[in-house]
């Protein structure tokens, strides 16, 4: 690659990333939605539910399929594509980093912890992105949890869009009030994606041949890199998610270390993993898809568009 060009690759290969990002961020969505609704219910109103299943069996009764399951899944595309696309767009720009720093030739010859690195630091800008759609996410999924315990007659809940929704709050609270929630968003991310990133090209490496690139290890073993870098993730940042979410659909502007000593201090320790399983149950098939696409996606727009 010459130098001249340097700063267009560069534009390029981000812009590749961000696309490959976005597509990846639409598949999880579609696969993972219906346990994502199930874990935001357990997270936010345990006492309602028996478990995953009778969660998922008491949405599908009251709400059905598409408002009920599938609660909250545009803005949940758009905070995946938003999400996804920064996240993998500064991944790009983050390794380039990395590389940088610890003087490596090039983004192929970085370790598991390079890369893991740079996906802690490329958190921090999908942080702001992701915050307030998850926040309207979030809100759309505990709607009727929300209204049966403080049964306002104001607003009927089934009516609210995405986009009344986001108006309310901007009306009521300001565009702080899309960001309620933002540092423990950031506080959940940057660990996050350091062992999510971390898992997956270790995972990567472990799994190729000697001698074979681990971008050549193909489609069974990217969607097992993939969800080995989903379960490691979601089972170290679980209890800052569930705070998250409890922060997200309140409406009062509280302190994370207090929502977390209030939960341990009413409901035990173990309500910090309330919703864990059906996360887990989702994650896997979810970032399966999410890297499988990510990764030919990226690797046909590159071979269209020239390298």
């Amino acid at each position: 690659m010459a130098h001249s060009s340097g700063s267009s690759e560069s534009l390029k290969s981000g812009l590749i990333d961000f696309t490959a990002g976005s597509l990846g961020g639409v598949a999880v969505v579609y696969v993972g939605q219906p346990l994502d609704t199930v874990k935001v219910k357990m997270q936010t109103f345990p006492h309602l539910y028996k478990g995953m299943f009778d969660c998922l069996k008491q949405t599908l009764k009251k709400d059905g399929i598409i408002r009920g399951l599938y609660a909250g899944t545009t803005p949940a595309i758009l905070a995946n594509v938003a999400e996804n696309s920064v996240l993998f767009a500064a991944y790009g720009y983050c390794q380039k980093f990395v590389c940088h720093v610890t003087g490596t030739q090039s983004v192929d010859q970085l370790s598991t912890l390079g890369n893991a690195t740079a996906g802690f630091l490329a958190a921090f800008f999908s942080s702001f992105t992701l915050c307030p759609t998850e926040l309207v996410k979030c809100q759309l999924q505990a709607m009727r949890e929300v209204s049966v315990q403080g049964s306002q007659t104001a607003v009927t809940p089934v009516k609210l869009t995405p986009i009344k929704l986001t108006q309310q709050i901007f009306r009521q609270y300001g565009i702080q009030g899309l960001y309620r929630g933002l540092v423990p968003t950031i506080m959940r991310e940057m660990p996050g994606y350091f062992f999510f990133f971390g898992g997956y090209e270790g995972t990567r490496v472990l799994l190729a041949e000697p001698g074979q690139s681990k971008d050549d290890i193909g489609f069974v073993k990217t969607m097992i890199a993939g969800a080995v870098g989903g379960l490691v993730l979601w089972t170290i940042i679980f209890p800052s998610d569930v705070i998250k979410s409890r922060m997200q659909i309140s409406n009062k502007s509280q302190k994370f270390m207090t929502v977390a000593a209030d939960i341990v201090r009413k409901e035990g320790a173990l309500a910090l993993y309330n919703g864990l399983l059906p996360t887990l149950v989702r994650t896997i098939p979810a970032t399966a898809a999410l890297f499988v696409v990510y990764e030919y996606s990226k690797k046909f727009m590159h071979q269209s568009f020239g390298d």
